[in-house]
């Protein structure tokens, strides 16, 4: 092995066979053991597949539609049960010391998820995105997160991504076990490209699916609330509050687009080509369909 490649996996571990920030994982028996409440709310997502912004949603219809509630650090109102760096983020140490009902964030697959969600019937929800645009966005995630080893170029990364040889694993393996679950009445399966279509659909049904009752004036200030525009210059969904030796802003901002299809700036014809005949092979047999481009 070379030393760009030893250098690539320095600070990654493996659990399952599935790559993991080797922080996270030193702490792992701590998430294992996690002991979910029934009333538990799980928000899972592949990385960068809109997770902020479904999570600032959700935290919306839990808050009523009160944004004044909503000004504190997303990463402190809906903690990162995996997440951890020594004690300066603890996200199952978060949660512990919370007040019920709990909004969990995690980018766990359904194998690695604490056992104690499954058998206290806690509702989740997966907000799954097209591939593409989440290899275009974990790129440049890559880049402003210190903790990342340098990518490469583009095409070097689509590479990675495409064996799985990124944090989470393979994004193939990730969104077809969640999508295995979709009938079971305590998961709601999302799509980010359905969000950006239609939100205000998409809004009522998440209503709905956590048994409340919308009104229009809560359905209106959630959309508004929750716009790319308005997240973006929030500090409290931006990740601006996070010290530069954590996320790196100064490379480019956490949120930088927030389109579908922006995938089409970045992929050559020939790298757009070997990624679709990939695709295919990983996606055969499997019912989950998604679209590239609204």
């Amino acid at each position: 092995m070379d030393s760009s490649k030893s250098d690539y996996y320095e600070n990654f571990g493996r659990i399952q066979g599935i790559l993991m920030y080797k922080d996270f994982l030193k702490y792992w028996s701590d998430v294992e053991t996690f002991q979910a409440r029934p009333d538990d709310i799980v928000i899972a997502t592949y990385p960068k597949s809109g997770t902020t912004w479904i999570s600032e949603i959700v935290d919306m219809i839990y808050k009523e539609g009160d944004v004044e509630k909503c000004k504190d650090a997303i990463f402190n109102r809906i903690p990162f049960l995996e997440c951890r760096k020594e004690d300066m983020l603890n996200g199952v140490k978060q949660l512990k010391q919370m007040e019920s009902p709990r909004i969990v964030k995690t980018h766990l697959s359904p194998e690695l998820l604490p056992v104690s969600f499954w058998e206290k019937k806690c509702k989740m929800i997966y907000l799954c995105r097209n591939a593409k645009d989440v290899a275009v966005s974990y790129y440049y995630f890559f880049l402003m997160v210190p903790v990342h080893p340098n990518p490469g170029t583009f095409s070097e990364f689509v590479e990675k991504f495409m064996d799985g040889q990124v944090p989470y694993g393979s994004w193939y393996k990730h969104t077809q076990s969640w999508w295995e679950k979709r009938n079971d009445s305590q998961l709601l399966f999302l799509f980010y490209e359905d969000m950006k279509e239609d939100i205000r659909k998409e809004v009522i049904k998440l209503i709905h699916f956590l048994g409340r009752k919308p009104s229009e004036t809560l359905v209106d200030k959630i959309i508004q609330h929750t716009t790319f525009q308005e997240m973006k210059k929030n500090p409290f969904t931006n990740y601006t509050i996070l010290p530069e030796e954590f996320m790196n802003q100064k490379v480019h901002s956490f949120m930088r687009k927030g389109i579908s299809g922006d995938w089409k700036n970045h992929f050559t014809v020939a790298l757009n080509e070997k990624f679709d005949m990939h695709y295919e092979q990983q996606m055969k047999g499997s019912t989950l369909k998604l679209r590239t481009e609204i």
